[in-house]
Order: C-alpha cells, then sequence, then structure tokens
C-alpha cells in the first residue's frame, strides 16, 4: 500500500501511561504497539508525512469517572450531553504522570497535539468529536488546511478511541487505514465488533509492513 505522503498523516491515539500494564486503566499487551508505531512515525517523517498524536487530559472531577458518581467502573450514566456515558477509574488526569505520553513516542516530530476530554461535563473518544458528536476537537479543521486526504491511524484502543477516530475519519472523506499491529484493544469480544464496524464503514486494515 503506497501513500502519498504529503497528503497523508498518521494519527497516535492515545499513547498514554494510564493505558499501559501498571496504569490505572492498563491494556494487555500494551507495549507490542510501540515499535510498530515508532517504525511508522520514522516513515511519515522520512517521506515528509504529518505526524499527529492524542491525548486524553482529564480533570480530576470528570463525568466519565466512576468516583464522580460514587458508581462502579463498568456502569453508565446518562448525562445532559450523552446517554449511557460509560464510567472509568480515573485515568489520564490533567498533569498526572499517567497522563503523559509515553516516552517512547518522540514527540520531536509530533505536528499537532490533539488534547479531548478535557471538559468536565463531556467525554471523548474520537479524535474528531467529543462523545456529544457535535464539539469538534479541531482536527478536521488541521487537516484540510494542510490538504491531507489519507489517515493511518494506530495506539490505544482499538474497540474504543482508534473506532471512534477512524469511524470519523471515514464519515468525513478520508481514506482512512487502521494499522492492526500497531494498535491494541481491551476486550477480544469489543475488539472483533470493532474490526467489523471499521470494515463496513470502508476502513482498510492493515499491517505496518504493508504501508509504504
Amino acid at each position: 500500500m503506497t501513500l502519498d505522503f504529503p497528503r497523508s498523516a498518521l494519527i497516535v491515539i492515545d499513547l498514554q501511561n494510564d493505558f499501559f500494564p501498571g496504569g490505572a486503566l492498563g491494556i494487555k499487551q500494551a507495549d507490542m504497539v510501540l515499535e510498530p508505531l515508532k517504525r511508522l512515525a520514522s516513515l511519515f517523517v522520512s517521506h515528509s508525512g504529518r505526524v499527529i498524536a492524542t491525548q486524553d487530559w482529564h480533570p480530576a472531577d470528570h463525568v466519565s469517572f466512576a468516583s464522580s458518581h460514587a458508581k462502579a467502573p463498568g456502569e453508565t450514566v446518562d448525562t445532559a450531553e450523552v446517554a449511557g456515558q460509560i464510567l472509568w477509574l480515573d485515568h489520564c488526569v490533567q498533569g498526572q504522570p499517567g497522563a503523559e505520553l509515553h516516552k517512547v513516542l518522540d514527540l520531536r516530530p509530533v505536528n499537532l497535539i490533539i488534547r479531548k476530554g478535557f471538559r468536565r461535563h463531556l467525554d471523548s473518544y474520537s479524535a474528531f468529536y467529543e462523545n456529544d458528536r457535535k464539539t469538534p476537537t479541531g482536527l478536521d479543521g488541521f487537516l484540510k488546511s494542510l490538504s491531507i486526504d489519507t489517515l493511518v491511524l494506530g495506539g490505544l484502543a482499538t474497540d474504543y478511541c482508534v473506532l471512534y477516530s477512524a469511524l470519523d475519519a471515514a464519515e468525513a472523506g478520508y481514506k482512512t487505514i487502521v494499522a492492526l499491529d500497531a494498535a491494541k484493544g481491551v476486550d477480544d469480544t469489543t475488539v472483533e465488533k470493532a474490526l467489523k464496524l471499521l470494515g463496513e464503514a470502508g476502513v482498510i486494515l492493515a499491517e505496518t509492513k504493508d504501508i509504504r
């Protein structure tokens, strides 16, 4: 799969300490995405492509935290903006070590960091929109200003933030590729469902070795 790199961007989704083993929402074997993402980033930089990272950036009393509702992680609540908000353990709190991007991610070639979920009352899975599905992050405008038409996505997690980011990218008209070996999911069952949704949306599922 040969890319027109000046019109392409790599989107590294939520490569943050809290999503790695030992973090608040550690994903099993998340470390496996690091080398594929490093290779992709190097490829994009050497061919004048763009590299963008996203970062969950939650206030301490964020609406997605179970602790904010005296409920258990995994339960849901209806908020003014979102029905069925999933509740999680406190994670990626602004300014805390768990919110930091993994040290393996070299920030020097990163053209833009999109911080999402920083509004106390509103969560965000997608790199394009908050979970109310109408509040934009600004990513689409940035990409269009650079005439980007192709996106390659990897990171954490396949069945949540990578999924919703890729679906939004495809809906916005970008040629969208998810690098499967550069992404890791929370649960095998939800990953399987996510891959089905991605395929139905026209998202290309590839391995990093096939991207050049």
